[in-house]
């Protein structure tokens, strides 16, 4: 998902999204901890995801003030 297609979801669309790659990033890291991934860049790649919708619902909160 691109920066783009971000900034076009609703407010609680991205809570929703952020909370359902939330749950999907802690399972990837236990299910890589207990036999390893056949990409660990996927963890990577998902971490950077969440910070990505973290930071456009943060930037939300701050123009509505």
């Amino acid at each position: 998902m691109k920066k783009e297609e971000i900034k076009e979801l609703s407010t609680a669309d991205l809570k929703e999204r952020l909370a359902q790659m939330e749950a999907d990033y802690v399972q990837l890291k236990i299910n890589h901890a207990i036999s390893p991934i056949d990409s660990p860049a996927k963890i990577t790649a998902d971490r950077r995801m969440i910070a990505r919708l973290k930071t456009e619902l943060r930037a939300r909160e701050l123009n509505n003030k």
